[in-house]
C-alpha cells in the first residue's frame, strides 16, 4: 500500500507532537520519564503483536487503557506549562518582552558583574550561598518549592537574600532569563558516596541538581568562604577570574537558549 499525501502529513504531525512533548519534558527535568514510557510502549508492542503472549498482553492492555489518565496526573504541571507557552505566543505583553530582549545582549556583562560581585562579597564575609543559573531546562518544579521573586539581577539583592537574618537565605536562589526567578528553593541532594566529607548540604544539593539537569550552580562556603562551581557531575573551587568566565558562558548560553525557544 502506497503512502498518500495525507499519510505523510499525518506522520509528520505525530512526529512533531512527540518531539514537542519531549522538549517540554526535557526542559522540566523529566526526560527520563518519557524514555521509561517509550520502553513500556515498545515492550507492549512486542508482547502483543510480535510474540502474541496473551496473558502478559492482557496485563499490558490494562495499563494502557488507563495510561492517558495516568499521564495527565503525572505530567499535569508540564501540560499546564505547555498550554501556557502556547498562549504566551499570542500574548501582547509577552511579545513586548521579546522585543525588549533584543537589547539583552548588552546586559549580559551587567548580569555577570551582579552575580560575580555578590559572590566575591559573600566569600569575603563567609556568607553561605547557593545560586543556580538555568540554561535550556527551566526547572519549574524546583522553582515552585521556593518563593517567587521575579526581580532584576543586582548585587545588593543577592547579598540581601543570603543574609543570615532574612527568611529567604536558607535554600537556593534560581536565576532564569537574566532575572532572579525564585529564592529559598529546595534542591535534591546528591546520593553519591565518593564526594569528600568536607562538602556540606549546599555542595551536595548543587551536585544533586546539576547531575540531573543542564543548569550551573555556584556555592559559597559558609565555613571557608571558598567559591565552587558545579556543572554536570563535577564540582570544584574556582578563582574570581574563573567564576567570571563561567558566568559569561552560562549567561550567553541562557540568552541563546531563550532566543531559540522564541523562534520555535
Amino acid at each position: 500500500m502506497l503512502l498518500g499525501i495525507k499519510d505523510i502529513i499525518d506522520i509528520l504531525l505525530v512526529a512533531f507532537i512527540l518531539f514537542a512533548i519531549y522538549r517540554i519534558l526535557r526542559r522540566s527535568g523529566a526526560s527520563n520519564l518519557i524514555w521509561g514510557i517509550l520502553a513500556f510502549v515498545i515492550a507492549w508492542l512486542l508482547v502483543s503483536y510480535v510474540f502474541h503472549l496473551e496473558l502478559t498482553s492482557g496485563i499490558f492492555d490494562r495499563f494502557v487503557s488507563v495510561g492517558a489518565i495516568a499521564l495527565i496526573v503525572i505530567f499535569q504541571e508540564e501540560i499546564r506549562s505547555f498550554f501556557y507557552r502556547v498562549g504566551s505566543r499570542f500574548n501582547v505583553e509577552q511579545i513586548k518582552d521579546r522585543w525588549s530582549r533584543l537589547g539583552q545582549k548588552q546586559n549580559v556583562q551587567q548580569q555577570v558583574d551582579a552575580v560575580l560581585n555578590a559572590c566575591v562579597h559573600m566569600s569575603a564575609s563567609k556568607t553561605g550561598a547557593l545560586i543556580v543559573i538555568t540554561k535550556e531546562q527551566e526547572l519549574n518544579a524546583f522553582a515552585d518549592t521556593g518563593e517567587m521573586v521575579d526581580a532584576a539581577l543586582s548585587t545588593r539583592l543577592i547579598e540581601n537574600i543570603f543574609f543570615k537574618n532574612t527568611p529567604l537565605h536558607d535554600g537556593a536562589l534560581i536565576i532564569h532569563n537574566g532575572r532572579i526567578w525564585s529564592a529559598a528553593c529546595i534542591l535534591p541532594v546528591s546520593k553519591r558516596t565518593d564526594l569528600p566529607k568536607r562538602y556540606g548540604l549546599r555542595h551536595r544539593a548543587a551536585i544533586g541538581l546539576t547531575e540531573k539537569t543542564d543548569a550551573m550552580a555556584i556555592v559559597v562556603s559558609e565555613e571557608t568562604g571558598k567559591i565552587s562551581v558545579a556543572k554536570g557531575e563535577d564540582i570544584h573551587t574556582v578563582t574570581q577570574e574563573e567564576l567570571k568566565s563561567y558566568l559569561l558562558q552560562v549567561f550567553g548560553a541562557e540568552l541563546n537558549a531563550e532566543e531559540k525557544r522564541d523562534n520555535k
